[in-house]
């Protein structure tokens, strides 16, 4: 086991390990660390703790010291730096004819170089851009394309829910998200319903997928027999959020419908709902924008 702290750089950026050494650091104290690209400020997010040398990535950065009053003070004024560096950079691309959007600007905290992040539909050569932006600021200048899960993550936003996005409050990292998951908790198929202000389709299909794969395999599928309290019957619907069952049953040469739990009901022929089958996928299109949004609700950043 190795002993390190949880550190963070931006609001709901990823969590990186680093190795404390001999240092007391608690949870929201404010660090400085080295990293791969120089050295860093952050928050302890998490606390000293043990993890297996297996969740690590080699080798383990230190933990330089805490951050002092100094620290904090040049922190903030990198801050406010970044601001006017965004102003300036959204002139230079102007003043390039250059196709490309800023998104967000960083200086390292050792100002040894500027970052700027954009975004754009292609390749774009911005060398001169580079040259200005050197000439300008006076030291290394890195210019790095991101994708547009990025760029809603950077930007914030309210969701289609009417909270704050999750990816800017409290996402550290993006998780795999498929057309599959909408289908298995029987959401509509309408690119404008299923997609978040990225374009993508929405994070939080991922949040309760697991739970509802575990349901779907217990659930029979419409038209199974099933037998209950009541007699023997055929399945007509079923409700994944709720676990309930629709049954047909038949007394006295009459039929009529009863809802049970799946807890209360046995599968004597058919099958269970299980995973769904892609080749049942269909998008609904109502109109011609809906089109647009297909083609880029499937790619990856």
């Amino acid at each position: 086991m190795i002993k390190v702290v949880g550190v963070r750089f931006k609001k709901a950026g990823k969590i990186y390990y680093f190795d404390p050494v001999d240092l007391d650091i608690e949870k929201g104290q404010n660090i400085i660390v080295e990293t791969a690209r120089g050295i860093e400020f952050g928050q302890c997010v998490i606390g000293c703790k043990e993890v297996k040398e297996e969740e690590i990535v080699s080798p383990l950065k230190t933990v330089l010291r805490k951050a002092t009053e100094e620290d904090i003070k040049r922190h903030l004024e990198n801050k406010s730096k970044e601001k006017d560096a965004f102003d300036i950079c959204s002139k230079k691309i102007s003043e390039h004819n250059l196709v490309m959007k800023l998104i967000d600007v960083e200086y390292t905290f050792d100002n040894n170089k500027v970052i700027f992040y954009f975004t754009a539909e292609g390749r774009v050569d911005f060398r001169e851009l580079v040259k200005d932006l050197a000439t300008i600021f006076k030291t290394r200048i890195e210019l790095r394309q991101i994708g547009v899960r990025d760029e809603a993550k950077m930007i914030g936003g309210l969701g289609p829910c009417g909270r704050p996005m999750c990816c800017s409050s409290f996402l550290g990292d993006f998780a795999s998200v498929s057309i599959k998951m909408a289908k298995e908790q029987n959401l509509s198929l309408n690119p404008t319903k299923i997609s978040g202000i990225c374009g993508r389709l929405m994070c939080c299909l991922n949040y309760e997928q697991d739970t509802y794969e575990d349901i779907r395999k217990r659930l029979p599928r419409v038209g199974s027999i099933v037998k209950t309290e009541m007699g023997n019957g055929e399945v007509v619907s079923n409700s994944v959020v709720k676990e309930l069952v629709k049954v047909k049953l038949k007394s006295n040469d009459e039929e009529f419908l009863e809802e049970f739990k799946i807890s209360e009901i046995s599968m004597i022929s058919g099958s269970y709902e299980g995973s769904i089958n892609e080749e049942e996928i269909k998008i609904e299109i109502t109109d011609e924008s809906d089109k647009a949004l297909i083609k880029d609700l499937f790619k990856a950043d």
